[in-house]
């Protein structure tokens, strides 16, 4: 299909589709909120980060040895992941571990590695 033919060179609007669609529209907060939570995911070191959690809790000092980050850069970005409710947190003593904070934040990250392994994978076919 060429670009032509993908672009609707009509004017009538579906009454009946456009009103049940519009009844089922989310709200436009839950939308940004929405945004927000992939927005929060957009960041490759948050990605890490979730990556290294996804098996468990690990403090600060472990994800900075796994990453090979400062300790500091580590903090900042775990500070945005639990702002943004994607992870929690647990003190024992003086440290604290983190750990995700359900497991719908494992779900949208193992759809999207499934998602962009498979596009890796037919790349390669």
């Amino acid at each position: 299909m060429g670009k032509s033919e993908m672009i609707c060179d009509c004017d009538i609007i579906h009454q009946d589709a456009v009103n049940d669609v519009r009844e089922k529209m989310l709200d436009e907060s839950i939308l940004l909120d929405m945004a927000d939570f992939y927005k929060a995911l957009s960041d490759s070191t948050r990605i890490k980060i979730i990556d290294v959690i996804r098996e468990g809790e690990l403090c600060v000092c472990d994800i900075s040895v796994l990453l090979n980050m400062t300790k500091s850069s580590v903090s900042h970005q775990l500070k945005n992941l639990r702002e943004m409710n994607l992870i929690k947190c647990r003190r024992q003593g003086k440290e604290i571990y983190y750990s995700l904070a359900d497991e719908h934040v494992l779900e949208v990250f193992d759809i999207c590695k499934i998602h962009v392994m498979e596009r890796n994978n037919e790349e390669k076919d």
